[in-house]
């Protein structure tokens, strides 16, 4: 993937190197070394600078990006996205229930990986998988995937950082009492198995959901969650640790009289924009699947 960043040089950057300009810029030390490498990846006003070299203000500084590889173990497969929006450094898709997010045993050429791939091979761009929100196979709804080395390097920062936001929504059954709280219950493997998760006070990770009741019709109720941290399986366990498991849900609920996979929804992410700093929300409407449970047209 190809990307050329102008950056104008102010005052406060004045006898800065390259380099400490691009970290301050959020560029990981990689980002830098795999730049370096890259032909006339560094220009300052039209003309070739190395890292070391200092910018001063009124300077023009241009960033390069020149990207041949592709994902391996990613066959391109024609699948149907939903592209929410895109720029030249990220893509904001609406995954259905049902594709996974990455290739596996068994999910070896439906993913929403093997989908991009083939939209960027139409396209005859290089392409490489980097996701910054990776939704289980039954979570629907937003995920954002990085289109080049730079914004995935940032985007990956801002996830661990927690300044990634993000919303989910969920069905239970009954009444949720109390209507609004945090969950605050680490979270490990269950012994045993290694796809289960459990809440494990002695070796467990930090684990921090918000949540809050909406809706309730049908018997069910519509609960918002916002993530703190995002340890897997982190709303499936927690619902179910607070006594209202996620309807549908095949490892830690089976409840199928409504619906068939777990009811949760990833309905809204937002972020400040890797490269221009802009802030960007994004949210997608509660799928069919889940609006039949509570009865809404």
């Amino acid at each position: 993937m190809n990307r050329t960043i102008e950056y104008k040089i102010d005052s406060d950057s004045d006898s800065l190197r390259v380099e400490q300009y691009l970290k301050r810029k959020g560029y990981s030390s990689q980002n830098i070394s795999a730049i370096k490498r890259m032909p006339q990846s560094v220009l300052v006003n039209n003309r070739h600078y190395y890292m070391r070299d200092q910018l001063k203000p009124g300077d023009t500084l241009i960033i390069q990006i020149h990207e041949t590889k592709c994902s391996q173990n990613i066959p391109p497969v024609k699948l149907p996205l939903s592209i929410i929006y895109e720029d030249e450094d990220l893509i904001v898709l609406n995954k259905p229930a049902g594709m996974p997010t990455h290739p596996s045993i068994n999910n070896y050429t439906n993913s929403l990986a093997n989908a991009l791939a083939w939209y960027y091979m139409e396209q005859k761009k290089p392409f490489i998988f980097r996701c910054c929100n990776r939704l289980d196979r039954d979570t629907s709804g937003i995920t954002v995937a990085a289109k080049h080395l730079v914004s995935g390097s940032i985007l990956s920062k801002k996830a661990c950082c927690r300044q990634i936001h993000r919303e989910y929504l969920a069905i239970v059954r009954g009444h949720v009492i109390p209507e609004s709280g945090t969950i605050c219950a680490p979270l490990g493997r269950k012994p045993g198995t290694i796809i289960e998760r459990t809440v494990d006070f002695e070796h467990g990770e930090t684990a921090v959901t918000h949540y809050k009741v909406i809706n309730e019709a049908n018997g069910h109720s519509l609960v918002s969650l916002c993530l703190e941290t995002g340890r897997t399986h982190q709303i499936r366990i927690h619902m179910k640790y607070l006594g209202f498991p996620l309807i549908g849900d095949y490892l830690y609920n089976p409840d199928m009289e409504y619906i068939e996979r777990q009811a949760l929804h990833s309905h809204r992410v937002s972020f400040t924009h890797p490269i221009t700093g802009q802030w960007m929300e994004f949210t997608s409407d509660l799928p069919d699947d889940m609006k039949k449970v509570l009865a809404w047209r």
